[in-house]
């Protein structure tokens, strides 16, 4: 019998440690959700804090640091008789206008024939000399960004002042709501 004894104690030492085992793990598993609950009630304190003090919490202005990605609308290529002495020079300019959206985008696609007749008459305006410096084809990109603007109501307008005959440029409109924000080139030939 006494060969009986230390079979009974080594059964119940496996006991034990398996219940000392399970008790610490829901000791730790208890402590890891209470120290995770801790920081979530801690960082919401903070957020509410730095919102009373007129401060956008991080979330926020890490979620502005990466707006929607803009849309693109090509237009047909243009080919166009530019204003050089004897007519005999031409540009084929391909425009892709940055619309904010694909929603802008089918605002823009209802005024494209408007746009389109506005740009291949500024660019018939236009020399080979003017066009083929990089400031004119940057100036170019602003013009055709005026002519885009203009029916939704952006842009530079020019009225006629009645008092001394001189034309005033009218203000763009203080507001960001318009579709169109920039041009590319996707071609650019003079010839």
């Amino acid at each position: 019998m006494a060969t009986a004894a230390p079979e009974a104690t080594e059964a119940a030492a496996p006991k034990k440690s398996k219940k000392l085992l399970i008790i610490v793990g829901a000791v730790v598993l208890v402590l890891l959700l209470g120290g995770g609950g801790a920081f979530w009630y801690i960082s919401k304190q903070r957020a509410a804090a730095a919102a009373e003090d007129g401060e956008e919490p991080a979330k926020a202005a890490a979620h502005d640091a990466h707006p929607v990605p803009p849309a693109y609308l090509p237009m047909d290529n243009m080919v166009v008789n530019l204003a050089d002495v004897g007519g005999d020079r031409v540009a084929q300019i391909g425009v892709t206008l940055v619309v904010t959206d694909a929603h802008a985008s089918d605002q823009v696609k209802a005024f494209l024939p408007t746009i389109r007749s506005g740009v291949l008459l500024l660019i018939s305006q236009k020399t080979a000399v003017e066009l083929l410096t990089p400031e004119g084809k940057t100036k170019l990109a602003k013009e055709i960004l005026h002519q885009a603007l203009i029916p939704f109501g952006g842009g530079d307008e020019e009225e006629a002042a009645p008092e001394d005959g001189k034309k005033k440029k009218k203000a763009a409109a203080p507001h960001a709501d318009l579709p169109v924000t920039g041009v590319l080139f996707s071609s650019f030939i003079v010839q």
